[in-house]
């Protein structure tokens, strides 16, 4: 009769034992070759380390320029967002979507997007607006001031 601390689970795979002798199929060097870096004990593998060869994005030419550094961060929102977050006769602006939670403390400029509609009159202060966002705020004669 089988008790429960007697059962062994069939389908358990038993692990590689390395450097156990050549009838392990991983011993004498354990499968780290010979000598070099790799072989020794502390060794971390570094990104792009060719041993001691120039490594290849170095050797590579620099060109071009990234405004990436430079770039400032935008927070965009659409024309229909506003629609949902606000209110008739409410301001839009960062310190309001700082307070509905909408705007990260990084992003300190506004950036206006036309997509969808707004029925809402609104007061609208951005850094930035898009031509299409313009044109629909105009038709609707909606109040919009670049910061």
């Amino acid at each position: 009769m089988f008790q429960l601390n007697s059962l062994i689970d069939s389908n358990k795979k038993k692990k590689k034992r390395i450097g156990r002798g050549p009838g392990s199929g991983k011993g004498k060097t354990a499968g780290k070759g010979h000598k070099g870096a790799r072989a020794r004990s502390g060794y971390k593998s570094r990104l792009g380390y060719e041993g001691g060869q120039e490594r290849l994005f170095k050797k590579m030419p620099h060109r071009g320029f990234s405004r990436g550094r430079f770039k400032k961060p935008y927070f965009c929102i659409n024309l229909y967002q506003i629609d949902k977050l606000y209110k008739d006769g409410e301001k839009v602006n960062y310190d309001t979507l700082r307070a509905k939670k909408c705007i990260s403390k990084k992003e300190k400029n506004i950036r206006v997007l036309g997509v969808g509609e707004i029925t809402k009159n609104i007061e609208i202060e951005a850094n930035y607006f898009s031509s299409s966002a313009k044109k629909k705020l105009k038709e609707k004669n909606i109040k919009y001031k670049i910061i």
